[in-house]
């Protein structure tokens, strides 16, 4: 008789187990997709084994791109960081939404032309971010690492729709400062660690939700600082030919690797996977070194490059043209590596025209809702370019960066394999063809006029439509001054509400 009870027990226990099971397995299955996006900060599209560089290593990255689809003409809505992640959170070109520049923006006051400012210096208040349509949606919102789209609690990431977020708040790479406060167990551990154990965190403590989570790193940005092992690994291994081969910057790019791998183990051990689309992007093209001009490596290791040219050089995107602060190819062709186990192909390579204001309007069709009615939106739902059943080769893209940084302000266009840019001083246009001529070395602007007038038809309506801020002439051009950087006029009415402390601790661009 006590046998029977038991064995009883057994098989209802057994029974029980399974029937949990299987609802956990069904309500997984019914469960909206999960959406995990890592984004890189000044990361370069040559800068990644997977699109040809033969110096860093990224094998967790590697890894993603054989189980998904890697795409070679993906784009940042601006070749600087707070325009790109303005454009992200609101689905709108830069020209449109009005943050044309890093906050709070550079500038040469005696230049050619006065350069239009940023129309708000932060994400402008009447936009519904990503973060605020994804928590409507019903999504459990985590947002961690940099912002860069406004300063004071006002505009922090918590105020615009992320349930759980830590912003950085500068501090370097040892010494990171969080707002709100966030306790780090070892005060030395470097930044991408304690990101990534937000992130999974995050994961685990929402793992029966659906969840989109906004990993938002520092590195690769200058000063350039890293792990001491990981740069000794460097320092040993043998150069390569056409590229700097900077050991900070490789160690840099492995740490963020490193946070990539710890999030989909993550998710492999949450049983998430399958039910979880993961985007890898970065928020502008890679940096060569610094525009004004002085050593990019932290203090605490300028001893490794004392002397030497690597102080003040941290990549190079050939076979790009230039870099970051440029609508060259080199300073918005981003790295972009998507895998969706099941739904997205394996080991595929996609020349789809993709921009990061198509993201917004991707994440509502994966969450099954609708976009906000009052909202002007430049991106597109690009769901079939990531299934690889759309290329649209005649898209045109659109970038507007009307400042002096790395080079002086210019328009662009890209239609399918065309690309023209309006240089916003002296009236000139520069026309190549990106199929033929990747690194932009043949300007076709006076053998191809037909061409060059239908781009810059489009790109004059475009600019119209848009409201572009264009820059005017300045009454005080001074040749002898004309590349002196400046405070930007609104530094100060912009900091002057924060603590002298946290002003000072603006991330540097």
């Amino acid at each position: 008789m006590k046998k029977q009870v038991c064995w009883i027990l057994i098989i209802g226990v057994a029974g029980l187990l399974f029937s949990c099971s299987l609802q956990k397995t069904e309500k997984q299955k019914t469960k909206k997709p999960n959406i995990v996006f890592i984004l890189a900060d000044d990361m370069g599209w040559a800068d990644l084994p997977v699109y040809g560089n033969r110096f860093n290593e990224a094998p967790r990255l590697a890894k993603l791109a054989e189980e998904g689809t890697r795409f070679t003409n993906a784009y940042a809505a601006c070749p600087v960081c707070s325009p790109t992640r303005a454009s992200i959170q609101s689905g709108q070109y830069p020209a449109r939404g009005g943050v044309i520049d890093f906050i709070p923006g550079h500038w040469r006051p005696f230049e050619e032309v006065v350069v239009p400012k940023n129309r708000t210096q932060h994400l402008p208040t009447d936009i519904t971010s990503l973060g605020e349509a994804m928590k409507t949606a019903g999504y459990k919102t985590g947002y961690f690492g940099k912002w860069h789209l406004g300063f004071g609690d006002e505009h922090h990431p918590s105020k615009r729709g992320y349930d759980s977020a830590y912003e950085y708040k500068g501090g370097g790479f040892f010494t990171s400062k969080f707002s709100p406060h966030y306790e780090v167990n070892n005060p030395k551990q470097p930044l991408s660690d304690v990101l990534t154990d937000m992130s999974v965190n995050f994961l685990e403590e929402n793992k029966d939700s659906s969840f989109f989570l906004f990993l938002s790193h520092y590195d690769v940005h200058v000063q350039l600082d890293a792990d001491s092992a990981l740069i000794d690994k460097y320092l040993k291994k043998e150069k390569v030919d056409n590229y700097p081969c900077n050991a900070i910057y490789a160690a840099m790019v492995e740490s963020v690797d490193n946070s990539v791998g710890r999030v989909l183990d993550k998710l492999d051990e949450l049983g998430l996977a399958e039910n979880t689309i993961v985007l890898f992007f970065s928020d502008n093209g890679g940096l060569k070194s610094r525009f004004d001009e002085i050593p990019l490596i932290d203090k605490s290791k300028q001893h490794i490059y004392e002397n030497d040219s690597l102080l003040y050089i941290a990549s190079s995107n050939i076979p790009l043209r230039a870099e970051k602060g440029t609508v060259y190819e080199g300073g918005i062709r981003e790295p972009f590596i998507v895998r969706w186990p099941g739904k997205i192909g394996s080991g595929e390579v996609s020349d789809a025209l993709i921009s990061s204001v198509d993201f917004y309007p991707t994440f509502m069709a994966l969450a099954e809702a609708n976009m906000p009615e009052t909202q002007v939106f430049d991106g597109k739902n690009i769901l079939p370019e990531l299934m690889g059943n759309n290329r649209e080769p005649e898209r045109a893209l659109f970038w507007h960066y009307p400042v002096y940084h790395h080079d002086v302000p210019k328009s662009v266009i890209r239609k399918g394999d065309w690309k023209l840019i309006e240089n916003l001083v002296d009236g000139s246009f520069e026309l190549y063809n990106l199929k033929e001529d990747i690194s932009e070395t043949n300007n076709l602007a006076e053998v191809n006029i037909a061409r060059l007038k239908e781009l810059k038809t489009e790109l004059k309506a475009w600019q119209k439509d848009t409201g572009a801020a264009l820059p005017v002439k300045n009454h005080d051009f001074d040749e002898t001054k004309r590349k002196l950087w400046k405070q930007h006029p609104d530094t100060k009415t912009l900091f002057k509400k924060l603590e002298p402390k946290t002003a000072n601790d603006i991330i540097p661009q």
